[in-house]
């Protein structure tokens, strides 16, 4: 970036926050940023924003991914996209977000980040500045934003479910996955004093097998530390047409939308919708990419 270049994005960085001071009244909405998470891999995370991103897009709601999974940034592979820039290009000030940003058919529209976000901490003034401006447009494309964090408890995976409105665990029911859950949701609360987490336990045979994992995890977010709560969001059954879906890679929604995972996943997006401004920081996506650096330092 040129100093000129720096230069003006310091001066626009400004006007944000005098903006921003007049904004004290709330008069504008913001996207509803929900980061999505899990403490391992493989547990159908990113099959899950995708699903639940077109669901709410069918029920009037202009939705964003941005793909923050440093490891296996894989949403496209979902929509079965082939974007040809990533938020690196953003950051070098080689494209501006919206030329970044590539559409679905459903008119989602997909922020390809991948290694553009690999170590947030090494980003230099004139690059944060960058970020944060071509963020805040943003604020007019999206009624929810989803964060499709990676897995586990690396630094970027925190720095995103730190400064999101919501962090939403994805878990199922296997041993290794409930307890690197506990792992992810002990360190946020520690090192970032998150106390409100939702949980949505995936590939289930029953609503009871996925009651047993919530119980798990809340019995042991009570026991072992103080003031963090575990909301349960819903389940989303083990079914073979979910499967035939993702091989075909394509998304359930799309492809069955009549079969069981289809309705669970739009029960899930039902209740976020209208229950989901519980922890709505009303913040404008300026503050929330602040929080995210804030975090990374």
């Amino acid at each position: 970036m040129d100093q000129a270049k720096g230069l003006r994005q310091i001066a626009k960085s400004d006007a944000l926050a005098k903006s921003h001071a007049r904004m004290a009244s709330h008069t504008k909405k913001y996207p509803k940023v929900i980061a999505v998470t899990s403490g391992k891999g493989g547990v159908g995370k990113t099959n899950i924003v995708g699903n639940l991103a077109v669901a709410m897009t069918r029920k009037g709601k202009k939705v964003v991914i941005i793909d923050a999974d440093v490891g296996l940034a894989n949403i496209d592979i979902v929509f079965n996209l082939r974007p040809e820039y990533s938020i690196r290009h953003v950051v070098s000030s080689e494209k501006r977000l919206d030329q970044v940003m590539v559409k679905t058919h459903h008119g989602i529209g997909i922020v390809p980040g991948g290694t553009g976000f690999s170590d947030l901490t090494r980003l230099n003034e004139g690059e944060k500045l960058t970020l944060l401006s071509e963020f805040e447009t943003l604020a007019e494309k999206a009624d929810i934003i989803f964060v499709d964090t990676g897995a586990g408890i690396s630094s970027n995976v925190l720095y995103f479910n730190a400064a999101a409105d919501e962090c939403m665990v994805v878990a199922t029911t296997e041993p290794t996955s409930i307890t690197d859950a506990y792992a992810l949701m002990k360190v946020m609360s520690q090192k970032y004093g998150t106390r409100h987490f939702k949980l949505i336990v995936n590939m289930v045979d029953s609503e009871r097998d996925a009651k047993r994992v919530y119980a798990s995890l809340s019995n042991a977010l009570d026991k072992f530390l103080k003031n963090v709560v575990l909301e349960y969001a819903g389940f989303i059954p083990f079914d073979r047409q979910l499967q035939r879906a993702v091989q075909k890679r394509g998304l359930v929604m799309d492809a069955f939308p009549d079969s069981t995972a289809a309705n669970a996943l739009e029960k899930i997006a039902s209740d976020l919708l209208n229950h989901g401004d519980r922890n709505r920081s009303d913040g404008n996506l300026t503050f929330f990419m602040n929080r995210v650096f804030q975090a990374a330092t």
